[in-house]
């Protein structure tokens, strides 16, 4: 018999971090805390200034399941998760990132799912604030019972869970299935398994997991600077390009240029993502004719009073967009006013 030193796992952790040494340990220590013999942990640094490296190397000197691959020069989370994947010796890879938490047993139930062979597992999360005391929401996937997708439902998983596969923690894919995959095509994307999974032709073999096994550290992503860039352009750009989905599914995703939306600009300057800066470096060039003065226009508008108005129109109408108002609440724009509003419309503190 072959000994579990000399089987290949059957699932490989594969974790692309930078700059993480303040979370990825807390991390880490909850994954060690469910290992069973068929699991590896591989770790991607691209090239991280903080004391990354020192973390993961005492890590890796202490846990042999753990294969830390320290990179030179940072190529970019696409390419890091990538080559995480390339490393990895498992049947499948869950491409975990470095500051969310798996929830008890989330790793048995994941070895459990992968035994019926499905080419792409999908598993729910829950969201909390960054500090992790307060649940946003209980579950992202609001599905009761596990999903299973087969040959010829690749438009009802697309127009089904594409936004939250914008998460990229949630995904567990046949390692084989990612590396004959088209992935140079996507790096830069922010969005490599979205790109691995919805090209043509599309994955079909598809289970979703109802249950939560993540909790999401939100409104700690690295790219939270550059959010109006990417939810207005990025995102929107690499779905509306898969060939192989129906306009209409498209649309019931995201709009192909949001930005062209007025209400959705206000939004974005409201919580900190949108001003004169935004408008030069995007808009300016894109836009025309009044669309291109109301969106200077908004740009110009006091960040502080739209973020109060905003915040009382999610209260008053969407009270139950409670991580929309956690970003408006945590904005650098929000003030003591924007909280006063939210606590009269009887919404509970985000922040």
């Amino acid at each position: 018999m072959v000994s579990d030193e000399l089987r290949a796992p059957r699932l490989s952790i594969c974790i692309a971090t930078y700059n993480r040494g303040k979370f990825i340990s807390n991390s880490l220590d909850v994954i060690l805390g469910q290992m069973v013999p068929g699991i590896e942990i591989v770790v991607v640094d691209g090239a991280s200034t903080d004391n990354t490296s020192d973390v993961m190397e005492a890590y890796s000197a202490e846990h042999e399941k753990i294969n830390y691959y320290r990179e030179e020069i940072n190529s970019g989370v696409d390419c890091d998760f990538d080559k995480a994947v390339t490393y990895a010796k498992g049947e499948y890879c869950w491409l975990l990132t470095d500051d969310d938490l798996l929830l008890p047993g989330a790793l048995a139930k994941v070895l459990l799912a992968i035994e019926a062979k499905p080419e792409l597992v999908v598993v729910n999360a829950e969201v909390r604030n960054t500090d992790l005391l307060k649940t946003l929401e209980d579950r992202r996937l609001k599905t009761i019972g596990n999903i299973q997708y087969g040959k010829g439902d690749a438009e009802k998983f697309f127009s089904y869970a594409a936004n939250y596969l914008s998460f990229i923690g949630c995904v567990v894919i046949r390692r084989e299935c990612w590396l004959s995959r088209n992935r140079e095509a996507y790096y830069g994307s922010l969005f490599i398994h979205v790109g691995v999974i919805f090209q043509d032709p599309p994955i079909e073999s598809v289970l979703i997991l109802s249950e939560p096994m993540i909790t999401i550290r939100y409104g700690n992503a690295m790219w939270t600077p550059r959010s109006f860039e990417i939810w207005m352009f990025k995102w929107p750009r690499l779905i509306w390009s898969f060939p192989g989905f129906t306009d209409e599914a498209k649309q019931s995703v995201c709009r192909a240029e949001p930005w062209r939306n007025i209400k959705t600009l206000i939004y974005h300057r409201a919580s900190g993502a949108y001003s004169v800066a935004e408008y030069r470096k995007f808009l300016s060039t894109q836009s025309s004719g009044m669309l291109r003065v109301l969106s200077y226009f908004v740009g110009l508008f006091p960040a502080k009073l739209a973020n109060v108005l905003v915040v009382i129109y999610f209260a008053w109408f969407k009270k139950q967009e409670k991580m929309v108002m956690y970003d408006l609440l945590g904005s650098r724009h929000a003030t003591g006013l924007s909280r006063l509003m939210a606590r009269w419309f009887n919404v509970r503190e985000m922040t």
